[in-house]
């Protein structure tokens, strides 16, 4: 056997850590309008590449494409669009799936989906290459969300992740709520890889009174939300929040940036209550993700199953304090630069009221300094470690220049 197969099945992933390597993933569930995924694995994929290895991604997309990006190579397989779900599409031909890894023949599998692809782990045992499944989200909670009583989403998402964690050779959790349901069923390869925030393209420097007086007058309160517009994400919190704090006597406007298949019940519930509410729909321009993120007062995290929430530390990176909820797993992340919210929107009214008590200068230098604590570069190095291999070279490394050479 000869070619780039026959280099996978003779090392069988396992190349040393200090060589370069192919790491092929994996994801479904991505859209051009989704975020906090999106946005990680563009960000592991610069990591990866800029620490000397080969990322290659495999998404579903409408036809096959195959680029190369900056994050690496990017492939698209032509993937159905999942009905109800704002534009998501999924890795339905697994045949087609398997031939791609063959023919790629990674040193390393990393997965981002356990349900739809989970049998990837199966395919990695047998062409021996070390596999390992990130936990975006936590199965129990986005059961709930879903409707199912507690006791039978538990049940369900511990067996789940009970197949989850015997089929690949690890699983990695962005933070210590992720990592619970896995603690709980006593599995023993979990590890634990924070995710990040970049912090330069993050800036307080990218607020904007302009906008800001665009969006809401002088005297107003303006509370910005940038979520995926879906049953999980629970963004109808935010519009119940902003109801109850106009009825208080304070002044607040509120604006949506984000897209989903609740977004045309959302505007109808604004429209029927007389909520001051602006629906910006998917905002592709990240500058001006971030200034709007950076000109808000408080932003709104409403999801209660979050394992990590990008779109909260991009908020804090910014300056801006966030209101979460505290049955996610935000309350870890943001720390003491905002406020958990147990419950719905009088509690998350209570919340914001709480951030504001603070001086503004004090709550937005807070909000900085704990986003400080999520550089990507972290990140990837403990991405990197749960792949078994290390940073082989930094990204602002300087070439070497041969002796002699002018």
């Amino acid at each position: 056997m000869t070619g780039p197969v026959a280099r996978g099945r003779q090392d069988g992933g396992g190349r040393t850590s200090g060589s370069p390597l192919r790491i092929v993933r994996l994801a479904n569930f991505v859209a051009p309008a989704s975020g906090g995924l999106r946005t990680a694995l563009r960000e592991l994929g610069k990591g990866f590449r800029a620490a000397g290895h080969e990322p290659v991604l495999i998404v579903p997309g409408e036809r096959h494409t195959d680029r190369d990006t900056e994050q690496g190579r990017v492939i698209t397989l032509p993937g159905p669009l999942l009905p109800g779900t704002g534009g998501y599409r999924v890795l339905t031909d697994k045949r087609r799936v398997a031939a791609l890894l063959e023919e790629l023949a990674p040193d390393r599998l990393e997965v981002s989906d356990r349900t739809t692809l989970r049998w990837t782990g199966r395919w990695a045992r047998r062409a021996r290459v070390p596999a390992v499944m990130v936990s975006h989200e936590t199965a129990d909670g986005v059961l709930r969300t879903w409707g199912l009583p507690e006791h039978l989403a538990r049940r369900a998402a511990d067996s789940l992740n009970t197949r989850t964690a015997h089929v690949y050779a690890r699983v990695v959790c962005t933070t210590e709520f992720a990592e619970r349901e896995f603690v709980r069923i006593g599995a023993r390869n979990v590890v634990r890889a924070p995710l990040g925030v970049d912090l330069t393209e993050r800036s307080p420097a990218l607020r904007d009174p302009g906008l800001r007086g665009r969006l809401a007058r002088g005297d107003e309160t303006l509370l910005v939300m940038a979520s995926r517009l879906s049953v999980e994400k629970r963004p109808g919190t935010a519009l119940d929040a902003l109801e109850r704090l106009r009825s208080r006597g304070r002044r607040a406007v509120l604006v949506v940036a984000g897209d989903g298949p609740l977004r045309a019940r959302l505007e109808q519930r604004a429209r029927d209550r007389g909520l001051p509410v602006t629906f910006l729909g998917h905002v592709s321009d990240r500058a001006a993700l971030g200034a709007l993120q950076a000109s808000a007062d408080v932003c709104l995290a409403p999801g209660p199953a979050e394992t990590f929430g990008l779109a909260a530390l991009e908020a804090m990176a910014c300056g801006t304090p966030v209101v979460a909820s505290a049955s996610s797993a935000l309350p870890e992340i943001i720390g003491s630069a905002g406020a958990a919210a147990a419950g719905g929107g009088e509690a998350f009214a209570d919340a914001v009221e709480l951030v504001l008590e603070r001086g503004e200068a004090e709550r937005r230098e807070a909000a900085r300094a704990r986003a400080e604590c999520f550089g990507w570069g972290t990140a990837v190095e403990a991405f990197l470690a749960a792949h078994d291999t290390e940073v082989l070279r930094r990204a602002d490394a300087r070439p070497t220049v041969p002796e002699g050479a002018a």
